[in-house]
């Protein structure tokens, strides 16, 4: 991974927001900057450096793993040995007092800007920055992509599991199990969020959990699941039928079908997300469905199984290529079910490439 890049990118970044440094808190954020995968750290980003503070747990690990960044082992909390590191060192800070420290604001608790405001004293300013580190890792690069699409492919075998485990009588948590030991066996270091297994009239619930519920001897059934990969997650969901469907039954999955289609057709770069949401919607509305349609159309995806951009109605981001998207229209209809078909996609030069490899035909069981 380019951390160096990365850095520069960040630092480019700062300038422009008249920031001089950057405390980053978010655990994705510190690994997609400089490699580190603990779960307790602080990383300060400056104009001529950058610095990781993590505890002695870890030092061996943060040693083999940060790339870019200057380690350093505290005996006392990160975010306050970040504060008191800053205090130390203030007169490397070029410009006139205070020096303005940008914070993650959606991911730094009130107590912890207390607590290093406190720290930091008149020398200094906390501004809350914007979602500058979100901003960047919203564009795939390369190396990126190869990552999400074996975690894509990995995700997509479990189907074939849930397919061999789902029968009338198996309780949608049994289910679930046997798709994320199956996951676990073939490398995955877990599932990127609880597998969804929603069956008969749960399946109306637009994000039921696997349940102890029985899976019914009629109905759909919703399968919503993902793994982790070398850090990187994959999500897709595919909606199935126990027993024969009725036409009402096969005219929704088909309407959700069509709906998914529309939206990826739309996927190009330029276009802006809320271009796709609108595109699935149209064609539900068109059928009918347009008020069981009570979600966004899609969300990026990456280090974490929700990034930026939200692909909802009214958001503006124009796609890029790079960027990893979800396509994941469903509608959810009381007394009949719910369907949901999701695929990950890669915006390209000219529009985008399904990752997902699975079929979208209605599977009967």
């Amino acid at each position: 991974m380019d951390h160096l890049g990365r850095l520069r990118r960040l630092r480019k970044t700062l300038a422009q927001q008249r920031l001089d440094s950057l405390l980053i808190t978010h655990l994705p954020n510190i690994r997609y900057l400089c490699g580190f995968t603990g779960s307790t750290g602080v990383l300060l980003v400056a104009e001529n450096q950058a610095v990781l503070f993590t505890d002695g747990r870890y030092t061996a690990q943060a040693r083999a793993e940060v790339k870019g960044s200057r380690v350093v082992i505290a005996c006392k909390p990160a975010l306050v040995a970040a504060a008191e590191w800053l205090t130390r060192h203030k007169r490397t800070f070029p410009g006139k007092r205070p020096r303005k420290i940008g914070i993650e604001g959606e991911h730094l608790a009130v107590a912890g800007r207390t607590r290093i405001a406190a720290v930091l004293g008149s020398d200094f300013r906390l501004k809350e920055a914007p979602p500058i580190v979100e901003q960047l890792r919203m564009v795939k690069d390369a190396e990126e992509i190869e990552r999400i699409r074996a975690a894509v492919l990995l995700g997509a075998s479990l189907f074939d599991v849930a397919l061999k485990t789902m029968r009338p009588g198996v309780r949608e948590a049994e289910a679930a199990a046997e798709m994320e030991y199956a996951a676990r066996r073939a490398g995955a270091e877990r599932m990127s969020f609880d597998t969804i297994i929603a069956s008969g009239e749960r399946s109306a619930l637009p994000h039921g959990h696997a349940s102890e519920a029985r899976i019914p001897n009629q109905g759909f059934v919703v399968c919503d699941f993902g793994v982790i990969l070398a850090g990187y997650c994959s999500d897709m969901t595919r909606t199935v039928h126990v027993g024969r469907p009725s036409l009402g039954a096969r005219e929704l999955y088909e309407a959700v079908r069509e709906a998914q289609r529309a939206a990826v057709d739309a996927v190009r770069p330029g276009v802006a997300v809320g271009d796709i949401d609108r595109a699935a919607r149209k064609l539900l509305q068109k059928r009918g469905l347009g008020r069981f349609f009570t979600h966004s159309t899609g969300h990026g995806v990456g280090l974490e199984i929700h990034e930026a951009p939200r692909v909802a109605r009214g958001q503006s981001e124009l796609l890029r290529p790079g960027m990893v998207i979800t396509i994941e229209p469903g509608a959810y209809v009381p007394d009949l079910g719910g369907v949901r078909i999701e695929d990950m996609v890669v915006v390209s030069g000219s529009g985008c490439e399904v990752l997902t490899p699975t079929g979208k035909e209605l599977v009967e069981l």
